[in-house]
């Protein structure tokens, strides 16, 4: 591709390389330093001294897709017990490296590498319903009948974009995309647009800098980054003993910390960022949490007069601000298919690009049109610097009385999600002087949707709780946790988000319960859970098309559930773990089976599937009125907003929930691993 559209070459693509030179030879030097204990793996090489190394190879197969992972991980762990040193009576030092590589770029290069995508087709129901116009033949290009009629408006209606001419500016050509939410269900209606789906190395078109840019090595090898992480984790621990039998538990490098009592969603374990992309939200927190250079301390006092046990803990994550690795447009797991809609918007903005049913000409249908660039999408993303002010810090008092296990919680950190914010300066495509791109740009128009995306500062306090229930041999599970700072997607203001406070909730189960007909000997591990989350201050209003406000549900539940039996000595596992999101109606069902083999190999089968509704429609801002008098509908007035016109792109994804936004995603799944 041309016209500025690859980045091959470029000093930012040389840099990447050399950095990723550096952690491959950082990571040979470890190896190296383990291989000459890989024959012991498993044993301790002298009395203070542990090391295991694991290979897993982990293989997937996706309904209508083909091989969606083929994932090759080598991980080291190695333990040092170091003993009393200097004020410490226990001091130890800790490395954890996993390197990956995942075939599946290359091995299925039309489904995710550098052959994926195609020429697109948008919806455009204006005249003849059904009827679509290829990416670049919307309203406002010179193949669409309909663009003539633009030229009674100021400038002659500044849309279009050049999808035509390799060696002019902002190339932007039908090849290498996919429509928006196809993989999940037809337009119907609503706004779509072509997302771009190769590696950032092969087609630059929507890649975010700084945020979803990856290219194919980064993709295959995430490990191996500026960030270092194939070091998952190096940390020094020790114990200065005080008086009274009390103690200082220090804990400084890098490392995942667990602040909750439960598994799959997060309430209060929200100090490290998560990776995503590895397997949706099914893998498990230990494997997809990303460690942050972190330093701990914690007082424990022991019993005291009224408790059993008594400790207070200070948490500060000093690392650059990392968020989660919601998964780049053009990867197997893209959580709520989010990636895409931000490649594709960034794609429009800084392009132009073809927009499914968006103009309204007074005939029935609404046109696809083609916008230019700088009009709608998004401009950046804002990726907060390193300062003392962007670090996050937390403090925990943590007890037991009588059995009752408790902590009180509170922490400052920067969402690890990000917020769209609206506002930015744009230009008209109505207005003459906005149509020109060396003048200054404009001003902000309400309603807009044109973004730059920000990841706010966010305050929480909270609290947990294990409770042992001898008379029903259980054990409940609660956390509980308030926010102040999250942003969400609100259609009823002129930026198009709004805070909320949100309360959110886990309340846990767990109980071995025999079940006769299936294993007299050995009992099966039963675990519920059920995950609450509601905004104290939602906005949802019904308008003469639909309703605008906030996509998120105001109150929602998931409820998941494992069931766990154990055969030949524990060798043999099944296992089945269901999650079902209450509002949008959709459940994840995942059984498998672990087979032990041998002391080092265990093979693992399973399949996730997905039923229930998929994608769900909500107001998409077609109705707006940015451009007052010229977006308007019959008897809108400028500032009134959204009328409610609806679709599924983009905000339904946030009524599917990641299970309903991955109903098309059902796998088989191969896992081997072995340990030296």
């Amino acid at each position: 591709m041309q016209g500025g559209v690859v980045k091959v070459g470029t000093s930012s693509t040389k840099a990447k390389h050399d950095k990723r030179l550096v952690s491959a030879g950082l990571v040979t030097l470890a190896m190296g330093i383990a291989q000459p204990a890989a024959a012991q793996v498993g044993n301790e090489l002298d009395s203070d001294t542990r090391v295991d190394v694991t290979y897993e190879n982990a293989t997937f197969a996706r309904k209508d897709v083909g091989l969606s992972k083929f994932r090759n991980t080598l991980k080291v762990d190695v333990d040092r017990k170091l003993g009393a040193r200097g004020p410490f009576d226990d001091f130890g030092m800790f490395l954890k490296l996993r390197g990956t590589f995942d075939g599946v770029y290359r091995m299925n290069d039309d489904k995710y590498g550098k052959r994926a995508g195609h020429a697109v087709q948008l919806e455009n129901t204006v005249g003849i319903p059904g009827q679509s116009v290829p990416h670049g033949g919307g309203l406002g290009s010179a193949a669409n009948p309909l663009t003539a009629g633009l030229a009674g408006l100021p400038g002659g209606g500044a849309f279009g974009f050049n999808a035509t001419d390799p060696s002019a500016p902002r190339y932007n050509p039908n090849e290498g995309m996919e429509v928006l939410g196809s993989h999940l269900a037809r337009t119907d209606g609503g706004v779509a647009f072509g997302v771009p789906v190769r590696p950032c190395d092969e087609d630059s078109r929507g890649c975010i800098d700084d945020y979803l840019d990856a290219d194919r090595s980064e993709l295959e090898a995430p490990e191996f980054n500026d960030r270092l992480d194939f070091i998952r984790e190096a940390y020094f621990a020790g114990t200065i003993p005080l008086d009274n039998g009390a103690g200082l538990f220090l804990k400084v490098g890098k490392q995942q910390v667990v602040w909750g009592r439960t598994d799959l969603f997060r309430v209060l374990d929200v100090i490290n960022p998560v990776d995503y992309s590895r397997n949706n939200i099914y893998d498990e927190l230990q494997d997809i949490r990303i460690p942050m250079w972190i330093a701990q301390a914690e007082y424990r006092a022991g019993p005291t007069e009224t408790f059993d046990d008594l400790n207070f803990a200070v948490v500060w994550n000093f690392d650059k601000f990392r968020p989660h690795n919601i998964g780049q447009c053009g990867t197997p797991n893209v959580i709520l298919d989010a990636g895409c809609f931000m490649r594709g918007m960034k794609n429009l903005w800084d392009n132009g690009g073809t927009v499914a049913n968006f103009a309204n000409l007074g005939l029935p249908g609404l046109a696809a049109t083609d916008f230019g660039p700088n009009q709608i999408g998004i401009r950046k993303a804002h990726m907060p610097s390193w300062s003392l002010s962007n670090t996050q810090l937390g403090v925990k008092l943590e007890g037991q009385k009588a059995g009752v296990g408790f902590s009180l919680n509170a922490l400052t950190y920067r969402s690890q999600l990000p917020s769209l914010r609206g506002g930015i300066p744009a230009r008209n495509p109505f207005d003459p002087v906005g149509a020109v791109d060396t003048v200054p740009q404009p001003h902000p128009y309400p309603y807009l949707i044109a973004f730059d995306i920000h990841f706010p500062r966010i305050n929480l306090i909270g609290g947990s709780m294990d409770l042992q229930v001898d008379s029903i041999k259980s054990v409940f599970r609660l956390e509980a946790a308030l926010t102040h700072g999250e942003e969400f997607p609100n259609g009823l203001r002129e930026r198009l988000f709004s805070e909320s406070r949100v309360f959110r909730y886990v309340i846990g189960w767990d109980r071995p319960t025999f079940i006769p007909f299936l294993n007299k000997d050995r009992a099966f591990l039963i675990s519920g859970q059920l995950f609450g989350q509601h905004l104290l201050d939602h906005e949802l209003e019904q308008r003469p098309l639909g309703k605008v406000g906030m996509p998120d549900w105001e109150q929602n539940n998931i409820v998941t559930l494992l069931v766990k039996g154990f055969y030949m000595n524990d060798r043999v596992s099944p296992q089945v773990i269901m999650a079902h999101d209450v509002r949008a109606d959709a459940t994840a069902i995942a059984p498998s089976i672990d087979w032990l083999v041998t002391d080092q190999l265990k093979l693992t089968v399973g399949a996730n599937i997905k039923v229930g509704t998929g994608a769900r429609k909500f107001d998409d801002c077609r109705t707006c009125n940015p451009f007052h008098p010229f977006s308007a509908s019959p008897g809108q007035g400028p500032n009134d907003g959204s009328l409610g016109l609806s679709g599924y792109e983009p905000l339904g994804r946030f009524r599917a929930g990641p299970i309903g936004m991955a109903q098309k995603e059902d796998e088989l799944q191969f896992t081997l691993q072995y340990t030296f």
